[in-house]
């Protein structure tokens, strides 16, 4: 069965409209605007300007619904901007924007710096730009400092904060991959874990005995961090267990909706030549929970 062409989300051409003629989905709440997040868009928005176009659909001529970029549009309105750049959606659906968003982990933001770094920016004018502390920015620039390169390559992609790098700059190569390989594992990547797997490192894999440390591995000051990351670990299990009956319900019904749609040949003939990948991304979630109907459906 042959596959159509995916089409692009959205028209390639950026262009300016209106602040005025773009229509929200959702209204920014003054406890929003006291946020660290906003204080830091709108600080970025004022030294460095808008880097990414608001996505708009456009309705009507004049008249565009806002997809995505409700805090920037609400900045720029409260300083006076009459016009901005934007982007035409091709379908209004915001799901793409708002939920399938991949957050910036704390590694890639490090080589962002020494980048900006590299091209002449100074830390000031970075720290202003983010509204934070130059230390911060300190922080973040040296964060990789004492880190062999294959922790940073197996913690790349994930959320580990300049104090759990510091913690396992404590640690010899061997023990840092060791620990990275750790905390994968258990996907935690908290400084208390970091911290916990320090304890428990034997003497001759630390660059240096720290003077205050009186504990061996197994001692009861190790063991209170491990029981503490352990506590959490077992908070958060209990919170998944409260809601997995509900979670498991709604995906059996909604799989069993998905069965039916597919299974009228009109709709599954429609959404191949329109949308091939919403129906690659229909029969991929029937395949891992109901493999046997998927394979029915796709015969």
């Amino acid at each position: 069965m042959s596959i159509s062409k995916v089409a692009p989300g959205f028209r390639e051409r950026v262009v300016e409209v209106a602040t005025e003629s773009i229509t929200p989905q959702k209204q920014i709440s003054a406890a929003s605007r006291k946020s660290s997040l906003y204080k830091q868009i709108a600080a970025s928005l004022q030294h460095v300007g808008l880097i990414e176009p608001l996505v708009v659909f456009p309705r009507k001529a004049g008249d565009y619904l806002l997809l995505d970029g409700h805090t920037r549009l609400d900045i720029l309105k409260r300083t006076g901007a009459t016009e901005v750049r934007v982007i035409f959606a091709t379908d209004d659906e915001a799901y793409t924007y708002n939920k399938r968003v991949n957050h910036l982990p704390p590694v890639a933001q490090h080589f962002m710096i020494l980048k900006a770094l590299k091209n002449g920016v100074s830390e000031e004018r970075i720290a202003i730009s983010l509204n934070v502390n130059v230390s911060n920015i300190r922080k973040k620039r040296d964060m990789l400092v004492g880190i062999c390169p294959e922790v940073v390559e197996l913690l790349r992609n994930n959320h580990v904060t300049a104090d759990a790098f510091g913690v396992l700059r404590k640690m010899r190569p061997i023990r840092q991959i060791e620990a990275a390989e750790h905390m994968i594992a258990s996907g935690t990547f908290s400084v208390l874990f970091a911290k916990a797997l320090l304890e428990v490192t034997r003497p001759e894999l630390l660059l240096e005995l720290p003077s205050s440390r009186n504990i061996e591995a197994g001692s009861a000051g190790a063991r209170a961090l491990l029981e503490q990351e352990n506590d959490s670990l077992l908070k958060d299990l209990k919170n998944i267990e409260a809601s997995y009956g509900t979670d498991i319900l709604t995906l059996s019904i909604v799989l069993g909706y998905i069965e039916r749609l597919l299974g009228n040949i009109r709709i599954e003939r429609h959404l191949m030549k329109y949308h091939s990948d919403i129906l690659l991304s229909l029969r991929a979630l029937l395949s891992e929970v109901k493999p046997d109907k998927a394979k029915a459906l796709a015969s």
